[in-house]
C-alpha cells in the first residue's frame, strides 16, 4: 500500500513543531552592560533629612585682603541645601556673633567651635577662613591683574569636638577689576575646598554614633561667678560643683581674684541647661543669678538667699 505525499506533509509539519530550535547561547549576566550613571543615580536611595546633620557655617572671609565678604559662606549654604542638609539660620548666627565677637574668637579651636555650635543646636560646625589678594603689578602692558585666593575649611562635630573633615585650596585667576577679580578667586578656592570637604564630612557623619548618653560629658564649660567675697562662699560653690556627679566632672578652679571665681568643667548638659540646673539647685547658703550664657561660658553672680 502506497502512502501518498499529500498525507505525509501534515505529519512532517507536526513532527517539526515538536523540535526545539537551537539558537545562540544567551550571554552570561556578567557580560551584560552596566547601568548608566543616570540609572545608577536614580537607583541610589535618598538619605532622609532626619539622618543628616544640622550644620552651622562660620566663615571669616576677606576680599582684597581686608574687605569682609560672604562668597564662600553663600556657596557652602547653597551646596548643603542642594544635598538636603539642614543649615542653621545665618541671620541669627551673624546677629549673635556681632553681639559678642568673643564667640567667633572662641571658635578658633575645636572645643570653642563645638560649644558655639551646641548653642545654636548644630550637629556640625563648618568653620573656615578665606582671603583673596591681587598681585602688585599688572600683566605686561595690559590692565589685567592676577588675583589669588586661599580657602581653609574644617568640619567639627559638636558632641565630641572631633574634626570630621578638613580641606585647604588655593586658586589664581586673571581679572580686569579688583572687586570682581577678588570675588571670582574666592569663589574658585571656596568651591574647590567645599567639593573636597563636604563629601568627606557627610560620609563620616554617623547619626547617634557619638551622641552623648546620660553619663557622657561632652560639653566643655567655663563658669565665672562674681560676688564671692568670702572664702566660705568659694568653698560652697566648689563643693557644690564637685558634688554634681551626674551633671559635671573634672571640675577645676582656675582662679579667684577680687571676689570673682573661675571654674572649668566637662558637662553632660549644654551650657544653657547647666545654668538652669545651677540656679535651681544652688550651693548651700547661696543663690546664683545667671548673667550671660554664650560660647560655652556661663557668667553668674552669687547672692545671699
Amino acid at each position: 500500500m502506497k502512502i501518498r505525499p499529500i498525507v505525509l506533509l501534515p505529519l512532517l509539519l507536526l513532527l517539526a513543531g515538536c523540535v526545539t530550535p537551537t539558537g545562540p547561547a544567551q550571554a552570561p549576566a556578567a557580560s551584560r552592560p552596566a547601568p548608566s550613571p543616570r540609572q545608577a543615580a536614580r537607583a541610589k536611595p535618598v538619605v532622609p533629612s532626619s539622618l543628616l546633620p544640622r550644620v552651622m557655617v562660620i566663615m571669616d572671609e576677606k576680599s582684597l585682603g581686608t574687605i569682609a565678604t560672604a562668597e564662600v559662606e553663600a556657596m557652602a549654604i547653597k551646596k548643603l541645601l542642594a544635598q538636603n542638609v539642614p543649615v542653621v539660620d545665618q541671620d541669627m548666627v551673624r546677629a549673635n556673633i556681632a553681639r559678642s565677637q568673643q564667640m567667633l574668637i572662641a571658635a578658633g579651636d575645636n572645643r570653642g567651635a563645638a560649644a558655639l555650635g551646641t548653642q545654636f543646636g548644630a550637629d556640625i560646625v563648618l568653620i573656615g577662613e578665606a582671603v583673596a589678594k591681587p598681585s602688585a603689578r599688572r600683566i605686561s602692558d595690559t590692565n589685567l591683574r592676577s588675583y589669588q585666593a586661599v580657602a581653609t575649611l574644617r568640619a567639627v562635630r559638636t558632641d565630641n569636638s572631633a574634626t570630621l573633615a578638613a580641606a585647604s585650596e588655593d586658586v589664581t585667576v586673571v581679572g580686569l577689576e579688583d572687586v570682581s577679580g577678588s570675588a571670582k578667586a574666592l569663589r574658585g578656592a571656596g568651591e574647590k575646598a567645599l567639593d573636597s570637604l563636604l563629601p568627606d564630612m557627610l560620609s563620616k557623619w554617623t547619626p547617634g554614633s557619638a551622641a552623648p548618653s546620660a553619663d557622657a560629658f561632652v560639653h566643655r564649660v567655663e563658669l565665672t561667678v562674681g560676688g564671692v567675697d568670702q572664702l566660705w562662699k568659694l568653698k560652697a560653690i566648689r563643693d557644690s560643683l564637685r558634688g554634681r556627679t551626674s551633671d559635671v566632672r573634672s571640675v577645676a578652679q582656675r582662679s579667684y581674684t577680687a571676689g570673682v571665681a573661675e571654674f572649668s568643667m566637662e558637662s553632660a548638659l549644654p551650657p544653657e541647661e547647666l545654668a538652669e540646673a545651677l540656679v535651681l539647685s544652688p550651693p548651700d547658703g547661696l543663690k546664683l543669678q545667671v548673667l550671660d550664657v554664650s560660647g560655652g561660658r556661663i557668667q553668674a553672680r552669687a547672692v545671699a538667699p
